[in-house]
């Protein structure tokens, strides 16, 4: 579905298969409240997803969630999960990722955002858990997670394989085996325009 990507620029981790490392590599554009909600004026309706690099770095995040919840505008803040996510309002939607062994990333997660999870499930979010997939040990430990903090029952399960390290085609082949309850996610934006990796 489409959706309106604000991306904010730096980042605290430093996984081995980033694909948007020019967030932390290149200067960031400043933008102010009024700018960015009269660039989203050009995509009245659709949804606002704040991805980085890690959005939760940046405090004025919060406001500006603030005036996009103001707006009725439906918000997803996309979350790398080494940051507590407590403070981020009930409606917004998140999606927190929890970084497999391969990622180089897996000691800076902040186990303690399953717990934040299962409270706002509670409360009615649906958010969303995501694991980025660069290999089947990925898999294997990703699989293990979700069955062992029951993350089924409290988010909707993505997992997402890295382009050009792990096929799509066996991830689906293992998902049926196993029959677990998650979505295969693909970089849609990669398949459909593959010579444009950003502003898409």
């Amino acid at each position: 579905m489409p959706c309106a990507f604000i991306r904010l620029s730096d980042c605290n981790l430093r996984c081995r298969y980033c694909d948007s490392a020019y967030t932390w590599e290149e200067q960031g554009q400043e933008m102010g409240l009024d700018a960015i909600l009269a660039w989203l004026s050009d995509f009245p309706e659709v949804p606002v997803e704040l991805t980085g690099g890690e959005p939760l770095l940046q405090e004025n995040i919060y406001p500006l969630i603030d005036a996009l919840l103001a707006a009725h505008r439906a918000v997803l803040v996309e979350t790398n999960g080494s940051i507590d996510i407590a403070q981020i309002p009930g409606p917004v939607h998140v999606i927190l990722d929890l970084k497999c062994p391969d990622s180089g990333m897996t000691d800076t997660m902040h186990w303690a955002n399953i717990e934040v999870l299962s409270d706002r499930r509670k409360n009615g979010s649906e958010d969303e858990v995501k694991f980025v997939l660069a290999s089947e040990q990925d898999y294997i430990w990703a699989r293990s997670v979700i069955k062992h903090y029951k993350l089924d029952k409290l988010a909707t399960i993505l997992l997402s394989p890295v382009e050009r390290k792990f096929s799509p085609a066996r991830l689906a082949e293992l998902m049926l085996r196993d029959r677990i309850t998650a979505r295969l996610q693909l970089q849609m934006h990669r398949i459909l325009w593959p010579a444009r990796d950003r502003g898409v």
